[in-house]
Parts: C-alpha cells; sequence; structure tokens
C-alpha cells in the first residue's frame, strides 16, 4: 500500500471519529434532559399528583439507587457488547423507560417509572467513557471527556427553555413522550451510521465477567480510589441536578418558564468548567508534565472553587445565586472529567466499562443518599444549609481519598491498553 492510499484509508477514520462523537454527545443531552423533565416540571407535577418534599425526596433517592444497582451490571455489559451495540441498545432502553412517565398516576407507579429509567440510564457514563477511549488516543481524552461534559451541560442549559415550551400544548407528559421519542430516532440513527465501522474494541468474556465485580477487582486501589472520589463528588452533583429548581423557587418564588434562565446560568458554569479543565490537562500532558500532577493539581482548583457555596442563601437575586452555583457546576466538571480521565489513564481499556461503571456505582449511592437526606432535611424546615455546607467540602474531600489511595498517578502502558486504530469492514 502507498503512503497515498493509506493516507485515503485513514481519512473516512478521522470523520467517522468525530461524527460518532456528536452522536455520543447528543445521547447525553438526551439522557440529561429525560433526567431533568422532572426537575423543571416539579412545581406543576407535585400540585397535580400532590407530593410532598418527602416524596419528591425519595423519587430522587429511588433513581438513585436503581441507577446504582445496574451500574454493577452495566459496565461488564458494556465492555462485553462493545461501543457498536451498547449504546444504541442503552439509548432505546432508557427512551422507552422514559416515555412510561406519560401514563404514570399514582406515586407507586411514578416511583417504578423513575425506577426503570434509573436502571437504564446507567450504562450512561460506562458507555460514553470506554467510546471516547476507544475513538480518541490517549493524550486526547481529557478533552474528549471535557467536551462531551459539557455538550451535556449545554442540553442542562436548554432544558429548562425547551421543556416548558413542548409542556405548554402537551402538559409533562407529552414531555416525557417527546424525549423519549427523540431517542428511539437517535438509535435508529446510530445503528445506520455504523453499519460498517469495526470498533476492535470487544473483549473475550465468560458470563461470569458479566456479573458483579469481585476479587482482584476489589484488591486494585485505583477502583477505590475513583470509588469514594464519586461518592463524595457526585453527592454534590446530584443534589444540585435534582433540587437546584426547588432552591430557586423555594428562595426566589421562580418556577416553569421564569426559572430557565437562573437554571441555564448556573449550567453554562458546567459547560465552561467541562471545556476548560479537558482542554487544559490535554495541552499540560502534551508539554510532559506528569499525569500525576496534571489531575490531581486539577481537582485541588476546582475543590476550593466549590468552597463559596453556601453563600448562595445569601443572594438577593436569583441570578446572583444561580452565579454562585455556576461556579460550583463549572468545579464539579473540572472535578469529574480529570476523574473520568484518570480511569483512562490508569485502567486497561478492556476493563475500562467495569471501572467506570464501579466508579458511577459509587456515585449514585452518594447521590441516593444525599437526595434522600436533602428530603428530609427540607421536611424538617432546616433549609439549604446543613447541605450546602457538606457540599462545599465534599470535593476536598474526594481528592484526600484519592492522594491517600494513590499517592502517584502512573499511566498504564499503550500496550497494556490493547490499542487498535478504528476501522471499516
Amino acid at each position: 500500500m502507498t503512503s497515498s492510499t493509506r493516507a485515503e484509508s485513514s481519512e473516512p477514520s478521522l470523520r467517522m471519529r468525530w461524527i460518532l462523537f456528536g452522536f455520543l454527545a447528543a445521547a447525553g443531552v438526551l439522557a440529561l434532559v429525560d433526567r431533568q423533565i422532572i426537575s423543571v416540571l416539579k412545581p406543576e407535577m407535585a400540585a397535580e399528583l400532590g407530593w410532598s418534599d418527602d416524596d419528591y425526596g425519595t423519587l430522587g433517592a429511588w433513581f438513585q439507587g436503581a441507577t446504582a444497582v445496574a451500574l454493577l451490571a452495566a459496565g461488564p455489559l458494556v465492555d462485553k457488547l462493545g461501543v457498536k451495540w451498547a449504546n444504541p441498545i442503552a439509548v432505546f432502553s432508557w427512551s422507552v423507560a422514559a416515555m412510561f412517565h406519560g401514563w404514570a398516576h399514582s406515586l407507586v407507579q411514578f416511583t417504578l417509572c423513575r425506577i426503570g429509567l434509573g436502571a437504564t440510564e446507567a450504562a450512561v457514563t460506562p458507555t460514553a467513557v470506554k467510546t471516547i477511549a476507544t475513538i480518541f488516543p490517549p493524550h486526547m481524552r481529557s478533552t474528549g471527556v471535557g467536551l462531551q461534559n459539557a455538550i451535556a451541560s449545554f442540553g442542562a442549559i436548554s432544558a429548562p427553555f425547551i421543556i416548558p415550551l413542548i409542556a405548554a400544548p402537551f402538559g409533562w407528559r407529552g414531555a416525557f413522550l417527546v424525549a423519549g421519542a427523540m431517542g428511539i430516532v437517535w438509535s435508529i440513527g446510530w445503528l445506520l451510521v455504523t453499519r460498517r465501522v469495526n470498533f476492535g474494541d470487544t473483549a473475550p468474556a465468560t458470563p461470569a465477567e458479566i456479573a458483579l465485580p469481585r476479587g482482584a477487582f476489589f484488591r486494585d486501589r485505583a477502583a477505590w480510589a475513583v470509588a469514594g472520589a464519586k461518592f463524595l463528588s457526585d453527592s454534590t452533583w446530584w443534589l444540585l441536578l435534582f433540587w437546584m429548581p426547588d432552591f430557586l423557587n423555594r428562595q426566589f418564588g421562580l418556577s416553569g418558564a421564569g426559572i430557565a434562565a437562573p437554571l441555564a446560568l448556573a449550567y453554562t458554569g458546567a459547560a465552561v468548567g467541562s471545556l476548560v479543565s479537558g482542554t487544559l490537562a490535554t495541552r499540560f500532558l502534551a508539554m510532559g508534565v506528569p499525569v500525576n500532577r496534571v489531575r490531581k493539581v486539577a481537582m485541588l482548583i476546582s475543590g476550593l472553587m466549590v468552597l463559596p457555596m453556601p453563600l448562595a442563601l445569601q443572594a438577593t437575586s436569583p441570578f446572583a445565586a444561580a452565579g454562585i452555583l455556576a461556579l460550583v457546576l463549572a468545579a464539579h466538571q473540572g472535578f469529574s472529567t480529570n476523574l473520568f480521565a484518570l480511569i483512562t489513564d490508569v485502567t486497561e481499556k478492556s476493563k475500562i466499562g467495569r471501572m467506570t461503571s464501579f466508579g458511577v456505582f459509587s456515585g449514585n449511592i452518594g447521590g441516593m443518599l444525599i437526595l434522600k437526606i436533602a428530603g428530609m432535611v427540607l421536611a424538617a424546615g432546616l433549609g439549604y444549609l446543613p447541605l450546602f455546607l457538606f457540599a462545599s467540602v465534599s470535593y476536598l474531600l474526594a481528592l484526600g481519598w484519592i492522594h491517600v489511595m494513590l499517592p502517584n498517578i502512573k499511566m498504564v502502558d499503550a500496550s497494556q491498553r490493547g490499542e487498535a486504530p478504528l476501522g471499516f469492514h
């Protein structure tokens, strides 16, 4: 094969990487919109269905718990299926689960729907991280994770505007149906685009390997470093994702379309944090800065940025409060981007799905606890101060845990990753 022929054959692969990344980013947006409908439309839904604060917190806890349990199987299953099939199966499944919300009338029915959505959305993160690790070379993965998170954050920015517009003519039930239908269309599009793509990312596995991670995996300090950090840091993320609209409603009387602009401002912080952290990490790694320093300094800066979070309670306008929460969400995404990139740094590619799912499982356990605790704290009339005080130090605690478990982060050699080029057949 001549050099010109090689260049011609590699060009489609380069285009395909970014096409696939576009699909991946769109899937992240769809998942977040499906998840956020309940938050954005909470006042209307609670009024119709008679939910109390404790009921709402319980729904969030069931969602997180279902996600956490399903994650233990989702990661190994993603590794087994590979990204070609894991992506459409995951998106189709959670889209159908979202649509079922449109027919729920009681708290029990809605709880079952949240369990279904949580269980199917368990595949979101392990599939995304494995896809990024498959289509990008190692030094580009921080950028890939950061960009993907940023685009998902733009979904969170647009959701408070789009969801009320959909709900205006169709009601909150119609919002779930429309969002679910979009995911089904996505699944069909992915299958059409990837019909000739050979990802080369599946690894031989026995049925036992699809079961819960155990044995040597549980003795891996990196697995516990990621798990502990996700447990602490994701608590704050889920607290804001689920309760921030309620916080703005309580503090400033905002609801419906009126809450959209402050929420958009807050989630813009998340998008900026993802882009900046991923881009800077890639640049410093390319300059030869040790990966241990890159990851931990980025996480330290992120942790310090969260400390002012309780000041949101003293804000005199919704935009001032949203600005403080935007800083917190930017810090979260900076921390999260480097934490997910750390997984790809220290893990063989054939095990990235299960490592990611174990970490996200731990994060969802933390989220489940904080959502239920938040409902109890608010129902008791204690307000958001205890919750925000914990959140303000959660990232520094997470970084401390990582440093204890992994004093010196070292990147797995590329030969151990089983790197393979993206190809076509």
